[in-house]
């Protein structure tokens, strides 16, 4: 019998409950936790409408606090733990897993509520206690990152003797009405957008000015061109690791015009800040101040219209010694991800590849003892079954090499 501990009822949480309940052969028995079980009780209620009959049990739980975490953990006795809750818990999640010996997965890469900076080094750091434990945690199995580390592993197993650079290509064409709002934890987006770009290059990494390096992409599938902006994302550093023969590896996201000019009057206003300021008498953090005011993300899949294209673009020498271009992507279609499971398509494209990932595991196609990213494992069983779960993908060969 496998049994999963979901923690999390978001956008991606309701995904990532739907796709285990839709797969009641790998995942036999569900509970979802999360702060507030309402929301837990709520997907359930509609998965159960939906005629998935998986079993799936709700508790509370504050993932802030260890203890609290470890007394579930032990008392559900799951054989993996889905971490699909905020990346600022990260580490308290591996520590109730480590206590209690179980298994770990997680979606993004740890961030410190204080400070505004993607990097995996700490969690990268649990990798000997994991090991000895005999555990597996797996970092980053969403879609970007997730399915784009996986993209670049099949790019060099099945087409690359050499990659020289790898372009991550992020499109979100979808239109939810709204003036501003943010496709997922408005906190998370916007420290993400509004830091510093990076980009990696002959072994080194060069900063950019935040939104200051832009270019236009002729996406597929009838989305056309886009205007897209180099950020730094978290992919990028475990991918220049495994794969250190990349000469430059960049990622790139796009951005409508009014969400681009909105974040600027909040940036010059003060209210993306994430240190405390005072008022009336008592600290509040900007930036999670206006996360109340906004959208909630979760409920924007009524919303929403048109399509994602996320995929990576390849160049380097081809397994017959020739140069080549490589591009390999998905498509996802707003309305579609919402008719299924009640979400729009950015939390789908974070929950499918989160809910596999797990698969990955509990059926022992992936296995090892540590702290591992996506691309340390063989792409292949992974790429065979993704489209089948919802995220078909499509693989080109541009004669233009030029990016």
């Amino acid at each position: 019998m496998n049994r999963v501990l979901i923690i999390g009822a978001g956008g991606v949480g309701r995904v990532v409950a739907f796709k285990c309940a839709q797969h009641r052969d790998v995942f036999n028995e569900i509970v979802f936790a999360s702060r507030t079980k309402t929301k837990c009780d709520a997907i359930v209620k509609d998965i159960y409408a939906r005629g998935l009959p998986t079993p799936i049990q709700t508790a509370a739980v504050d993932a802030d606090k260890v203890p609290e975490l470890a007394a579930l953990i032990k008392d559900v006795k799951p054989n993996l733990v889905i971490h699909v809750a905020l990346p600022y818990q990260d580490l308290s999640i591996m520590d109730a897993c480590l206590e209690t010996g179980v298994h770990y997965l997680d979606t993004a890469n740890y961030e410190h509520p204080d400070t505004a900076r993607f990097c995996y080094a700490p969690q990268w750091a649990y990798h000997e206690r994991f090991e000895k434990a005999g555990l597996l945690a797996l970092l980053g199995s969403g879609f970007d990152p997730g399915m784009t580390n996986v993209y670049t592993a099949y790019a060099k197993k099945h087409h690359f003797e050499r990659m020289d650079t790898v372009d991550i290509i992020d499109c979100n064409a979808g239109d939810h009405g709204y003036p501003f709002a943010t496709n997922f934890n408005p906190e998370i987006n916007i420290r993400e957008v509004s830091a510093k770009g990076r980009y990696y290059e002959n072994g080194q990494w060069h900063e950019t000015e935040p939104l200051s390096v832009k270019k236009v992409f002729d996406f597929p599938d009838g989305i056309g061109p886009k205007e897209m902006y180099l950020l730094y994302h978290e992919e990028m550093e475990s991918l220049t690791k495994h794969f250190p023969e990349v000469k430059r590896m960049r990622f790139w996201m796009t951005f409508g015009q009014s969400y681009l000019t909105h974040l600027k009057v909040l940036e010059n206003v003060g209210m993306t800040r994430i240190d405390p300021v005072m008022y009336e008498g008592r600290e509040i953090v900007p930036l999670q101040f206006l996360k109340t005011l906004l959208p909630d993300p979760a409920s924007l899949g009524a919303r929403t219209k048109g399509k994602t294209c996320i995929g990576c673009r390849v160049n380097g020498i081809n397994k017959q010694s020739q140069a080549a271009t490589y591009y390999v992507y998905n498509t996802c279609v707003h309305e579609e991800c919402y008719t299924e499971t009640g979400a729009q398509a950015i939390s789908y494209t974070t929950g499918v590849p989160a809910a596999l990932g797990a698969k990955m595991i509990l059926s022992g196609q992936w296995s090892g003892r540590g702290v591992f990213n996506m691309e340390q494992f063989d792409p292949d069983p992974f790429m065979s079954e993704i489209g089948g779960w919802g995220l078909p993908w499509v693989e080109t060969f541009p004669k233009n090499a030029e990016f």
